[in-house]
């Protein structure tokens, strides 16, 4: 069975939450960060400018994305030039689309050959990969983002979605792709055999990642012994 550290695919926490990011940081097989403004607006975040700087303070040596939070696509730009004078780690999340459904391809091209590097995020489907690969293939670094994990919410397998995803960034050196919204620890295990290039988890799933590799037989015992104890403790009587 496979151990964490036979892992090829990077592992990038996913939060927003500040304590939980340093506990992280700690991690050595955390190899970088991504936020996003629901992730802030959750963990209570105030003032976005603020809180991006004080992380990449307390976070200086590893890749974290934060992403713009405008609909307007000029608007998007500014921010966008803004936030990556934040550090020299970070790349700058742009959606694949406004929420009129207008492409922000245009815009990912213009700031990915001006020297920005992204994370072009939301995506779903392979024809949206395509359009980012050909706009910046010669470009700044970046990140592309598919939602595995709600692609299987909708029923679908994300494996060979993510597969095919993967040899279509062969195009362009300068991207790796990001497996975003893991649901289970498989994710990451089937992200590495595709040879995704990171995969985004939360902290909750990223606790479990000492059971990788664990046997089986130990594992199953161990649940057997939960749940006698936990019968035990309730005082249950037939």
């Amino acid at each position: 069975m496979i151990n964490i550290n036979q892992l090829k695919v990077q592992i990038f926490a996913d939060g927003a939450d500040k304590l939980g990011m340093l506990e992280m940081y700690r991690h050595s097989h955390v190899k970088g960060f991504t936020t996003n403004p629901t992730l802030m607006r959750k963990a209570g975040v105030a003032d976005y400018e603020t809180f991006a700087r004080d992380i990449i303070s307390a976070i200086p040596d590893r890749p974290i994305s934060f992403e713009v939070f405008a609909d307007d696509f000029d608007e998007m730009e500014r921010q966008a030039r803004r936030i990556t004078t934040w550090g020299r780690h970070v790349s700058v999340k742009i959606p694949i689309t406004n929420t009129k459904g207008e492409s922000s391809v245009p815009l990912v091209r213009k700031l990915s050959h001006d020297g920005i590097g992204l994370n072009v995020t939301a995506m779903f489907t392979l024809p949206q990969v395509q359009a980012v690969v050909d706009a910046v293939r010669g470009g700044a670094p970046c990140y592309v983002s598919m939602f595995a994990g709600r692609i299987a919410d909708s029923g679908l397998d994300p494996v060979p979605v993510m597969a095919a995803a993967v040899e279509r960034l062969g195009a362009a050196p300068n991207t790796q792709l990001i497996w975003a919204s893991p649901r289970e620890l498989l994710n990451i295990i089937q992200a590495d055999e595709i040879g995704c290039h990171v995969i985004t988890v939360t902290n909750d799933i990223l606790k479990k990642l000492p059971l990788i590799g664990k046997d089986q037989d130990q594992y199953s015992l161990e649940t057997v012994k939960m749940f006698y104890e936990d019968g035990r403790a309730a005082g249950y009587k037939l």
